[in-house]
């Protein structure tokens, strides 16, 4: 992929981060849970858009059984986590929320070396040193 295309996505990616701000502001006069299957199905029609105008759909053919079990435990997983967030979100401030979410981003790392034997690089680690240590000076009061 050229790079042009690679600085666009990470261009788009940075703009569309603010998510929290316009999720908070969302939850606000609604169930949370309500306000999570209504971005759910915004992000299930964008997705499906993509695959749909990108030519393929007939793919899904040939997904096998393994990709499907574990594609269906990361949609279990990824509901669940925007369940919880939005609540969270609703009963919190955004600023202390975020930090805790930017902990997940540690945690799959660990998973990641511990699990998927992904190599570990000194980069890697003072990354992840540096994420926790500013999420946690972000949420000591």
């Amino acid at each position: 992929m050229s790079g042009h295309v690679e600085a666009l996505r990470a261009a788009i990616c940075f703009l569309c981060r603010p998510h929290g701000i316009l999720a908070k502001v969302g939850v606000r006069d609604v169930n949370s849970d309500l306000a999570t299957a209504i971005r759910t199905a915004v992000v299930l029609l964008l997705t499906w858009g993509i695959v749909i105008f990108g030519g393929h759909a007939a793919e899904l053919r040939c997904v096998g059984r393994h990709t499907w079990l574990f594609l269906v435990l990361s949609g279990l997983a990824t509901g669940l986590s925007w369940l919880f967030y939005f609540k969270t979100l609703q009963a919190g401030d955004v600023s202390r929320v975020a930090p805790v979410d930017k902990l997940s981003v540690v945690f799959t790392i660990c998973l990641s070396f511990l699990f998927l034997r992904e190599p570990v690089s000194l980069r890697v680690v003072a990354g992840a040193a540096l994420i926790t240590c500013g999420s946690i000076i972000m949420l000591v009061r």
